[in-house]
């Protein structure tokens, strides 16, 4: 079975819809990380099982440093695949260059990189908005789009469209590592 390691900063949703539909049948999620030491995902992971690794920016002097000790967890678990879902770091090359991984992005990227994309899509002017799951490389979300999964925005307020857009994460980040798991 090929395994995956998931990283997250938050709720954890993306990486509850991850160990709910695919851990223990079509991949083994054989490590969590945060680097948010009150992430609500903690208690996920926890529920599941499955190891968690903790690894708190402010003991690190530079992002690079902070990256290393990220990229040591990581290798112990040996991942086919690493998933970035809802982890809040902009990552340097020392990971990026190292760490097979994949992200989820909250719009049709090239559209809206970086912070707040989800009220960027909506207020673009675009008929649709959507999400992207990409490769991860040094340029923030600048990664080889693997997938993208769109919504339609007329006639949606935007608390409804971030709603859907949540929703359509889910299937996308699944289908995503499905897709790039068969592949490799």
């Amino acid at each position: 079975m090929k395994k995956i390691a998931v990283l997250f900063s938050g709720k954890g949703t993306n990486f509850a819809h991850i160990v709910k539909t695919l851990h223990n049948k079509e991949v083994d999620v054989v490590v969590a990380l945060t680097n948010n030491p009150d992430a609500e995902g903690i208690a996920v992971a926890k529920a599941a099982g499955i190891p968690l690794e903790i690894v708190d920016p402010k003991a690190f002097e530079s992002r690079e440093a902070f990256d290393t000790e990220v990229v040591e967890r990581l290798e112990k678990y040996r991942p086919n695949l690493t998933v970035l879902a809802g982890f809040m770091r902009i990552l340097t090359p020392v990971f990026t260059d190292t760490v097979k991984s994949v992200n989820l992005h909250p719009s049709l990227l090239p559209r809206h990189k970086g912070l707040n994309a989800i009220e960027k899509s909506y207020n673009d002017g675009y008929p649709e908005g959507g999400v992207s799951v990409h490769w991860v490389i040094s340029e923030l979300d600048g990664g080889e789009v693997i997938l993208q999964k769109e919504v339609l925005k007329e006639g949606l307020s935007l608390e409804q469209y971030d709603k859907k857009i949540r929703q359509i994460e889910k299937e996308a980040l699944v289908e995503a590592i499905r897709k790039v798991l068969l592949l490799s």
